[in-house]
């Protein structure tokens, strides 16, 4: 292989992964992204939510810790409402077992001290604009079969009317709500790309939290049902993407809004869950997706559920004169498996490499040839950093020439 070949692929790999890290480096530091992402591309969540596919989690002795409609992948994590953590070590199928971790030191703290606080609701207009919360739908055809007799509505699904009911709760907050209710169907693994616009475009707007409102698909509805307040509610989960360059912001977030919320309702947040993805959140440190019960939870349960959940969405943000609660000084996080963003990072440079010592290989004849090219090309890189163009000594000889000083 000539060097004038090996040299431009190279170079196009070395600029691959320079422009990667300069990506995913500036974007820790933005709140917007684009509406296509490097990581969107090798990382498309699989759908979920769909009724009928759903997987069972167990702890190390066989009781059962969770049941959602999502694959799940071993390093997935999982939240309790009373704090406690847990890992996924084993996927099988539709089984999946995770390991204990420990009691989350965060919201046990985040617990007690929302557990200490009385927030009257603010009518200061300055808090109100400060107060701007997003809303929007990545599943617009969810639905709740009870109430809207069907699992699935295209483009314009029961989830609507939950994503309303959460509005209402935040206006009679007097807090200002841009609900955005473009529709993103159909209901497959490129649901989040596409949803991905319209969040960018909300977040033009520098609202201080935005969610995701879904329903989940698991068959039994009493997972989620519970009496809260001489009501039926269907409780909600909240879900962080682990492969987010925000992931511990998100996560951070999600422990106040679980810890908050259950002080005011009965464990109304029923646990986080941390999957393989990103779920658009790397566009906020802010940012969540909820599940608002299951399809066959009626959708006034899930109304009721999603509302009693947003009346800590002002304490926990501030809002309405609560302190936007720096984290008590005595709690650390368990380690979590954050870092998606250079994850991505790693995905791209690992594929570039694998393709690029291909291409070396084939086109070299072999392993020796191979390693005689990569040689020459590293003495020609190292070649660019000498001091080229210098004075030259008197009398040096230019190569298939005369000396300098003898030329006339």
């Amino acid at each position: 292989m000539s060097s004038k070949r090996l040299k431009p692929f190279l170079y196009g790999c070395l600029l691959l992964a320079g422009v990667s890290l300069i990506y995913y480096g500036a974007a820790r530091n933005s709140n917007v992204y684009p509406a296509i992402t490097i990581a969107g591309f090798f990382n498309k969540e699989s759908p979920d939510h769909l009724s009928g596919r759903y997987t069972t989690i167990f702890d190390e002795q066989g009781n059962t810790l969770s049941i959602m409609a999502r694959t799940t992948y071993v390093g997935d994590e999982l939240y309790t409402s009373e704090g406690n953590s847990y890992r996924v070590y084993k996927v099988d199928g539709d089984r999946a077992e995770a390991r204990f971790l420990g009691v989350d030191p965060q919201i046990v703290a985040y617990s007690e001290l929302y557990a200490r606080q009385e927030v009257p609701v603010s009518t200061n207009l300055a808090e109100q604009k400060k107060g701007n919360i997003a809303i929007y739908h990545s599943h617009t055809d969810e639905s709740y079969v009870p109430s809207d007799g069907s699992e699935a509505i295209p483009f314009k699904g029961g989830i609507y009317q939950v994503g309303k009911a959460m509005v209402d709760r935040l206006q009679g907050k007097n807090m200002t709500v841009n609900y955005d209710q473009t529709a993103h169907d159909p209901h497959d693994n490129n649901a989040y790309v596409r949803s991905r616009r319209t969040a960018s475009n909300l977040m033009k707007t520098n609202p201080a939290a935005i969610f995701d409102v879904h329903r989940d698909g698991v068959p039994d509805p009493s997972y989620y049902r519970s009496n809260i307040e001489g009501k039926n509610v269907a409780k909600v989960r909240l879900v962080v993407g682990r492969e987010n360059p925000k992931m511990d912001a998100n996560m951070d977030f999600a422990k106040r809004m679980m810890a908050a919320a259950n002080e005011m309702h009965a464990k109304v947040v029923k646990e986080i869950f941390v999957g393989k993805g990103d779920y658009n959140q790397d566009l906020s440190s802010t940012a969540l997706l909820i599940e608002a019960g299951t399809h066959t939870n009626s959708k006034e349960e899930a109304e009721r559920g999603v509302s009693l959940f947003t009346d800590a969405v002002p304490t926990v943000l501030g809002i309405s004169g609560a302190p936007a609660g720096a984290a008590p000084t005595a709690a650390k996080p368990v380690k979590t498996t954050g870092g998606g963003g250079w994850k991505a990072v790693g995905w791209i440079l690992g594929i570039t490499l694998v393709l690029g010592l291909g291409y070396l290989l084939i086109t070299s004849g072999s392993t020796a040839n191979m390693k005689k090219n990569m040689s020459n090309f590293g003495r020609e890189v190292t070649g660019l950093f000498s001091l080229r163009g210098a004075a030259r000594k008197p009398g040096t000889r230019e190569r298939g020439g005369q000396d300098s000083d003898d030329q006339e």
